[in-house]
């Protein structure tokens, strides 16, 4: 799932952590929390954007026709925050849902709420999954399992292999990367492209930014819940400089991702390399035909490998049917349902020992000159250090250091004068 949409009411995480620890745990009903049954049950199961659930859903029924599941497809917004009103409400919530991982520690303050995972089984599948994705569905303590791993969105590098050419470059995605794999060739491949083309290299300064950024494992916050960038050798600072350097060379563009001068940037090749998650793809196939075949995927340096998107599957405790909720849980993130998820709605694969199945390996993208793509994301999420964290207020925060950036690619505005002030303006946030 697409986790770049700034969220509402963001902000009411505290206020939801309070009014749900008033709230009594309900007991288990029977045939319900303490084990399944063959009597009737109906889940209620949350879900937001593009996904094949619905489907799998039905095969589910068909297979275990004692149980009715019962599929609710929302905006990523309307979702949450729907989520977010039963919880505190104690009542209404599903049997199942789906927590986009932007949002993941909003929710993490009322894990109380929650089944713990750990509880109903999920010991016994964890190795089946991706280290840092399961970590991210876990509490600090690392003894509670607020959601199971679904969907990822391992970053790499998309290139015009026209704009390469012309910049004589390599366009083979094996030789670019080899190529560019370091952030010091990163920023060679850029002046080049400046140089020969007049084109800039990548897109925006927020993506210069997110290069290092969305690598890092502590950013603004930590689980205390202190702001981290003040500190000496920051990770957030280091992003910051980055971009602003990569400015100074005048290899960063001004095309603001989602705007329409971006989408058409795309489509005629404005620019030449994007760095993009997995489900980027999708939107490139369905939104610049004047484009296609000339679209190619590398991985990225790995000081530049990150996760951008992706989802948990959790169990609210609100359910009269634990027990069968996280079966059905368990089966639909099975690695032999990620596959199809994969290839009827993109949705990238968590389980390692999808990416060696021959559909997977094999699927050739029209779109990207019949390169096969999912081999060259399955290697940057196995590249991926570890789990990040972000915290409730990461969104209002990155905004005003990014902000910051805007102002000095915009205005000319002074590097250092422009953090301070982004500094500031975060603690400001972070003591309302």
């Amino acid at each position: 799932m697409r986790s770049f949409k700034k969220i509402s009411a963001l902000g009411l995480s505290a206020v939801l952590a309070l009014s749900l620890a008033a709230c009594s745990e309900k007991e288990s009903s029977e045939g319900g929390k303490s084990g399944g049954s063959q009597d009737q049950v109906t889940l209620n199961f949350w879900t937001f954007g593009a996904t094949n659930y619905e489907d799998l859903a039905k095969a589910y029924e068909e297979e275990n026709p004692n149980v009715k599941v019962k599929v609710r497809a929302a905006e990523t917004a309307e979702h949450h925050d729907a989520l977010f009103t039963a919880l505190s409400a104690g009542s209404g919530a599903p049997d199942i849902t789906m927590l986009e991982i932007d949002q993941l520690d909003r929710f993490k303050a009322a894990q109380d709420q929650f089944e713990n995972l750990y509880d109903l089984g999920a010991k016994d599948i964890q190795d089946q999954y991706l280290d840092w994705k399961w970590s991210t569905g876990e509490n600090n303590a690392g003894d509670f399992l607020i959601g199971l791993p679904t969907d990822i969105g391992p970053k790499a590098l998309y290139y015009r292999t026209d704009v390469f050419e012309e910049a004589g470059l390599p366009t083979d995605p094996e030789e670019v990367a080899k190529l560019i794999s370091s952030p010091e060739a990163f920023e060679e491949a850029g002046i080049q492209v400046k140089e020969k083309t007049g084109k800039p290299f990548i897109d925006s300064i927020e993506m210069a930014f997110r290069s290092y950024l969305d690598a890092a494992q502590e950013t603004f916050l930590n689980p205390e819940g202190e702001l981290l960038i003040e500190q000496e050798g920051n990770a957030v600072k280091e992003a910051y400089d980055y971009a602003v350097k990569l400015n100074e060379l005048g290899i960063v563009g001004k095309f603001e991702m989602w705007s329409p001068e971006w989408a058409n940037a795309v489509n005629k090749g404005e620019f030449a390399a994007e760095l993009g998650a997995g489900w980027l793809k999708g939107w490139m196939e369905g939104n610049a035909p004047e484009a296609v075949g000339k679209w190619r995927v590398a991985t990225l340096p790995t000081e530049f490998a990150a996760n951008w998107g992706g989802s948990f599957i959790s169990i609210p405790k609100e359910t009269k049917h634990a027990a069968e909720a996280y079966e059905f849980a368990e089966w639909l993130i099975s690695p032999d349902n990620q596959i199809k998820s994969f290839q009827s709605k993109g949705l990238f694969p968590s389980a390692p020992s999808v990416y060696e199945m021959d559909s997977f390996k094999n699927n050739e993208d029209e779109f990207f000159g019949g390169q096969s793509t999912a081999p060259v994301f399955a290697q940057a999420a196995q590249d991926i250090n570890g789990a990040v964290y972000k915290g409730e207020k990461y969104f209002p925060v990155y905004q005003e250091v990014l902000n910051a950036l805007k102002d000095v690619q915009a205005k000319g505005a002074d590097p250092e004068k422009e953090w301070a002030a982004a500094v500031k303006r975060a603690k400001d946030l972070m003591n309302r």
